[in-house]
């Protein structure tokens, strides 16, 4: 019976996660029907933004059991590999059983906010005046349940002894009853026996109400901060999944300040996250990525831009970064973007005889920046949560970018002039492989509409013609289009990016769900205040507080994922810097722009830096056995220099950054 419930969970979780999948091509085709009423028939809808809003927090919610049946959910597993097989046995049950813990307390809270919703059939006010609330609520809490309940079917299958699989069955039973006694009582109104049960509950929740044993209210904030700290590097280094340790921690934090009524303030932070629509041009950038990729589109920009080399040497390692540069236009996701230079562009300079490090540094170092250009995806999580324009941030962040890329072609250039046994000329790359690259028509058309796709997303964002999410919607329809020109759009193709699209994007969400809970309560209980005094006492110029702030982030991201970096530091951090705006000689409106900028670029080093840089990891995933690690964090430390340079550059001369923005901003 056991075996047959977890067969089922299983089956429904993987069902559900390939299902919801298509309602990111819903949200993309209800955004493409209200970009054409409006601007082409002046006919907005009313009912696009609640439509949208409601497929894709639904999606995010359903692709849980997916994400957790497939162990998708991202955590530190560095010192988790680092133990012994045993030891790593022993932390899964650790780190399933503190998720359990979490998902059922969030699931409980989160269902009596659902049904009260539900009885009142809570509406938006808009004109369309959806019950919006109540379906986001409600996808809240189905969420949360599919998730414990994966979690648990994956909890049974790690055990091997019959009494511990027993144990769990029971555990599950209780947890799912509590649950169901939640939903009836919320039904039965005075029912006697559901009245008890209640009135039993409520005692038990006072009894064992954390404040009446031991408050953290009185404790100073700073050793609360100290100690918040330390707990979150433990359950990281377990190899814990991030989005657990920061709900956890959160849901702790609400207990010891405020007693079980704190769960309140958890869910409610949760519930923030699924009204945020900026967030929709995640999925939709990523379904856009998804399907350029899938149709080959990498390898006919590389191919194309080889027939302009010419007999530069180091002409190969130059069009690498250029055909980086339109990547990173097309994606906004790093990871993608240099997993497929590692599998195109690699082999290729090896074949042709580049040097292997100037090879590797190059691959990694252009490939990270897709956080850099527009649209990066770090870009919209970071105005998301400095709430800043996430317009202004992509206009902000393509000078640098293209900056950084031209002083990676310079480098490339210098090195190979001093030492032409570096790379080969267009003449020597000729006599090896016995020809010219040839492309055929439709390839050519469709790198053509794919770079013309780039400029008529990117431009009519920074044009105001259309949002952010508006033009996502539309740059998907525009990646379907290139991959019909391509000759490789089919159905099959095209579940294959959805089910990318939602496995990657499911990831994130439950990252970012944890990460929002945690800032918000850590912001209640005083943490906010607390850390922007402390960086208003230092006896440091302006200046040297970004330069702490920038070392603050560094360390971060030794041993921490950029979401989680982003939605703990953020918050705390952009206030001061609008704050300094006026001594560091900037307008408080642009402050926040800026440093998004320096934020993003720190991220772009972090991405690359040894030992944990997840560039050089995604790199050798794909790169031939020989090359090893060592060798890819060796190649990249000169790419790492001129990042630094860059960084140091728009520190000092925020108009590298800010110029292009109030240009448009006029």
């Amino acid at each position: 019976m056991a075996r047959s419930v977890s067969a089922s969970i299983d089956i429904f979780s993987r069902f559900t996660g390939l299902s919801v999948g298509q309602f990111y091509l819903f949200c993309a085709a209800v955004t493409l029907y209200e970009v054409i009423s409006r601007y082409v028939f002046d006919a907005p809808t009313q009912w696009a933004f609640e439509v949208v809003m409601v497929l894709c927090a639904t999606a995010w919610m359903l692709s849980s059991g997916y994400i957790t049946q497939r162990r998708r959910h991202i955590g530190i597993t560095v010192f988790y590999i680092m133990a012994s097989p045993r030891m790593q046995w022993w932390l899964d049950v650790l780190a399933m059983a503190v998720g359990v813990v979490a998902l059922f307390l969030l699931s409980a809270d989160t269902l009596v906010r659902a049904l009260d919703s539900i009885d009142i059939v809570e509406r938006y006010g808009s004109a369309f005046n959806s019950p919006q609330p109540m379906m986001l609520k409600t996808a809240l809490v189905i969420g949360a349940t599919i998730y414990l309940a994966q979690l648990l079917v994956n909890l049974h299958g790690h055990f091997q002894s019959r009494f511990l699989r027993v144990a769990v069955i029971v555990i599950a039973v209780l947890l799912f009853a509590r649950l169901a006694v939640l939903g009836i009582a919320h039904y039965a109104g005075d029912d006697g026996v559901v009245s008890a049960i209640n009135l039993w509950a409520a005692g038990l929740a006072d009894a064992l109400d954390p404040t009446q044993v031991f408050s953290l209210r009185d404790v100073d904030i700073g050793i609360v901060s100290i100690g918040i700290v330390a707990a979150m590097l433990v359950l990281m280094m377990t190899g814990m999944p991030l989005g657990v340790v920061t709900l956890i921690i959160s849901i702790a934090c609400a207990l010891l300040f405020f007693g079980p009524r704190g769960l309140y303030l958890v869910s409610t932070n949760a519930f923030g996250l699924l009204e945020s629509y900026p967030l929709v041009a995640v999925p939709l950038f990523v379904l856009m990525a998804s399907i350029l990729e899938k149709a080959g589109i990498a390898e006919d920009l590389f191919d194309a831009m080889s027939i302009f080399a010419g007999n530069l040497r180091g002409g190969v390692a130059v069009q690498t970064i250029a055909v980086a540069v339109i990547m990173a236009a097309m994606s906004g996701i790093m990871g993608g973007e240099i997993v497929m230079l590692g599998l195109v562009a690699l082999p290729q300079m090896l074949r042709l005889g580049y040097n292997r490090r100037l090879s590797i540094g190059t691959i990694c170092a252009s490939g990270s920046l897709a956080t850099l250009i527009p649209p990066s995806v770090v870009m919209i999580v970071y105005g998301l949560s400095a709430q800043v324009s996430i317009g202004d941030l992509f206009i902000g962040g393509a000078v640098p970018g293209l900056m950084l890329a031209l002083f990676y072609v310079i480098f490339v250039l210098v090195r190979c002039y001093f030492d032409p046994s570096l790379a080969p000329t267009a003449e020597e790359v000729a006599e090896r492989t016995g020809g010219d690259t040839h492309l055929s028509p439709n390839r050519k058309t469709a790198v053509l509409l794919s770079i013309l796709l780039v400029g008529c997303v990117m431009g009519s964002i920074y044009a105001g013609i259309a949002s952010v999410t508006e033009a996502a919607g539309v740059g998907v329809f525009g990646a379907i289009v290139v991959a019909a020109v391509r000759l490789r759009f089919n159905w099959r193709m095209l579940q294959t990016a959805l089910l990318q699209t939602m496995s990657t994007v499911g990831t994130i969400i439950w990252l970012i769900l944890g990460a929002v809970s945690f800032v918000g309560i850590y912001n209640l209980i005083g943490g906010g205040d607390f850390m922007r005094s402390l960086f208003a006492g230092l006896d440091l110029p302006p200046r040297g507080i970004i330069l702490v702030m920038m070392a603050i982030l560094v360390v971060l991201g030794t041993f921490m994922e950029w979401i989680a970096i982003v939605f703990i530091t953020v918050p705390i951090f952009a206030p001061v810097v609008v704050e300094m705006a006026p001594e560091l000689g900037l307008d408080p409106s642009w402050a926040a722009v800026w440093f998004g900028v320096l934020f993003v670029m720190n991220i772009q080093i972090y991405f690359l830096s040894p030992p944990f840089g997840p560039a050089c990891f995604w790199l050798k995933s794909v790169a031939p056995p020989e090359i090893t690690l060592q060798e890819i964090f060796i190649s990249v430390l000169p790419f790492i220099g001129l990042q630094i340079i860059g960084l140091t550059l728009v520190m000092f001369f925020p108009e590298i950054a800010l110029w292009l923005p109030k240009l448009l901003s006029g």
